[in-house]
């Protein structure tokens, strides 16, 4: 579990959701925009509650470790969700050389005709 810190406020969350909250929150703001968000967070009695937040240019995030005991909620779908936010970081493919010890190069003859035997 970690603690989030956000406009003096802290609340409570997993770690996979604190962890994309402060990856989406760094690229928004590398953007130069802001964009609202809703976390799930656990309350000071244990219920699990929303919590709104508008992350980006201005909006720090701090996340920190926290004492818990007893079993983690699964907040796994929210932080999925942030992830897929549209300026969630990506890996960027590549485009790479083949190497030319592999044989790459070589043509495949592919007979597309001929029926293969199973």
């Amino acid at each position: 579990m970690r603690c989030v810190t956000y406009a003096g406020e802290t609340v409570k969350t997993t770690d996979d959701v604190a962890a994309s909250l402060v990856e989406l929150t760094a690229a928004v703001a590398k953007e130069g925009q802001a964009e609202a968000v809703s976390i799930p967070i656990v309350t000071e009695d244990g219920t699990v509650a929303q919590a709104e937040l508008v992350i980006g240019v201005g909006n720090d995030v701090l996340s920190a470790p926290v004492d818990w005991t007893g079993e983690e909620p699964d907040f796994s779908r929210a932080a999925a969700e942030l992830t897929q936010h549209r300026l969630f970081p990506r890996t960027q493919l590549r485009a790479v050389e083949p190497d030319e010890r592999d044989g790459a190069d070589e043509s495949i003859d592919w007979d597309f005709d001929t029926p293969t035997q199973a």
